[in-house]
């Protein structure tokens, strides 16, 4: 199976914390999973880095490569199919960093591993 990681879980999985369910860890730490991290999720690190928002994590964003490939992950660029289809989604939910996440898992057809009930608006399949 595919799985995206939303930016959350993938720090969460960074950082080894309690936070991650028991059921995303066990996904994620499969071997027969294919687990995408995007380079939305990079945006959205780098921005609340710079904003002090992820005191836990200092290096996240200067290390973003090393984490994403130090357990075998790929990277999951943004390209316009990507751009579009988060754009015309007819939710009315503003993060676009959701919105991205969203599209990248309708579009790459995986399920994205998140906490945040928030991307039932877009239909979007999650693990948790």
């Amino acid at each position: 199976m595919r799985f995206l990681l939303d930016t959350h879980g993938f720090l969460w999985w960074a950082t080894n914390s309690a936070q991650l369910s028991r059921t995303a860890r066990e996904a994620i730490a499969d071997p027969r999973n294919e687990i995408l991290v995007s380079a939305a999720s990079a945006w959205e690190i780098a921005i609340k880095q710079r904003l002090g928002k992820l005191p836990g994590v200092p290096l996240a964003s200067d290390r973003f490569n090393e984490l994403v490939l130090l357990d075998g992950f790929s990277h999951l660029s943004v390209d316009h199919r990507h751009a579009v289809h988060a754009g015309a989604f007819d939710v009315d939910h503003r993060d676009p960093f959701d919105r991205l996440l969203a599209a990248q898992s309708a579009l790459e057809r995986c399920a994205l591993v998140t906490l945040d009930p928030a991307f039932a608006l877009f239909g979007t399949a999650t693990v948790w």
